[in-house]
């Protein structure tokens, strides 16, 4: 049996996001979150075939535009990554209403501004259109916070690290040059992925964070590397490490979330104020500080993340069982 998906490809600031516009599994219209369980179960070889190699790569995002369920959104977005079928991405968000808009395939209530629901809620979003472009959009994460400060952990082959945990949608270790970490000028991309695995590792020893009103979100499985701008429009650089072996090659938007929010915490970045972030290959993300905000006993905030993305072609990919790697592989 051969499948044929239809694919918009785009990048966002550098980061690839592959839209699947036709040939995704038909799932019952629930809510996205329970539709999520069930291509889960059921038809997780597509996001494997997607992302993984040979059709894909180690740092592959995707998506799959639903219909909404729920009558305050206009769609619904599946996200698909190497790394699994992810609640939400904030790179990939601003990937899939660039394409989504540009191509035609959805039409928003109301020009420019879009609700989407995700297996993490409704997520608001907003753009600037011309000439049938998307110039920029911007989107609403959900309430980010400090939730734990100064945390000290031995790192094999980098000794004592002082470093923040702090949540922008997935708790990240947040760390900034000190005795043991020179910063990011001192380090290659294999540096990066060695560094934050052993990181990862030794954290999980010592610090177990769970969200205060979602017990199911818990853990640090994310690194953010932060250091001093290289560009002279920005406020701070990083590396934003997730999976087993990605580096986000945008800002992150889910990681800009959580810089934002580790710098309000420790008093460092006020309410109102815009963030720029750079990324290792020099794009540029603007968050914001929109409000401030109570996330169980933890002052934190509500962020919003501006970026861009652009369509990069249209891809017909075939997934056929006679091909042995059909499902993709992964080199670990």
């Amino acid at each position: 049996m051969r499948n044929s998906f239809y694919c918009i490809d785009a990048h966002t600031c550098g980061n690839p996001v592959r839209l699947v516009a036709s040939g995704a599994p038909l799932l019952p219209h629930l809510l996205i979150e329970e539709r999520r369980e069930i291509f889960v179960r059921d038809h997780d070889w597509v996001r494997r075939a997607l992302m993984f190699e040979p059709r894909g790569h180690d740092i592959m995002s995707g998506a799959i535009i639903y219909p909404a369920f729920r009558d305050d959104c206009d769609f619904a977005v599946l996200f698909i990554e190497v790394s699994g079928c992810l609640p939400m991405c904030g790179a990939g968000m601003i990937g899939v209403v660039t394409s989504a808009v540009e191509e035609g395939l959805i039409t928003p209530r109301v020009p420019g501004r879009v609700a989407i629901e995700t297996p993490a809620g409704r997520v608001d979003v907003t753009y600037q259109e011309c000439n049938g472009y998307v110039d920029s959009v911007r989107l609403h994460n959900v309430p980010s916070y400090l939730h734990e400060a100064d945390v000290v952990v031995d790192v094999p082959g980098m000794g004592s690290l002082k470093v923040d945990i702090s949540f922008g949608r997935n708790f990240y270790a947040v760390i900034e040059p000190q005795q043991g970490w020179a910063g990011l000028d001192q380090m290659n991309a294999s540096d990066i992925v060695t560094c934050s695995r052993a990181l990862r590792s030794a954290l999980g020893k010592v610090c177990d964070p769970v969200h205060p009103d979602n017990p199911g979100i818990r853990g640090v499985h994310h690194a953010i590397w932060c250091d001093h701008p290289v560009n002279d429009h920005s406020d701070g650089r990083c590396a934003v490490f997730y999976g087993e072996k990605a580096i986000d090659r945008s800002p992150g938007g889910t990681g800009t979330s959580a810089r934002m929010a580790q710098l309000y915490g420790k008093g460092r970045l006020a309410a109102g104020a815009a963030y720029r972030h750079e990324s290792l290959i020099g794009t540029i993300f603007e968050g914001r500080v929109e409000a401030e905000v109570d996330v169980g006993p933890f002052r934190g905030i509500l962020p919003s993340i501006g970026g861009w993305a652009r369509v990069t072609g249209h891809n017909t990919i075939l997934v056929d069982d006679r091909d042995l790697l059909a499902h993709g592989f992964q080199l670990v």
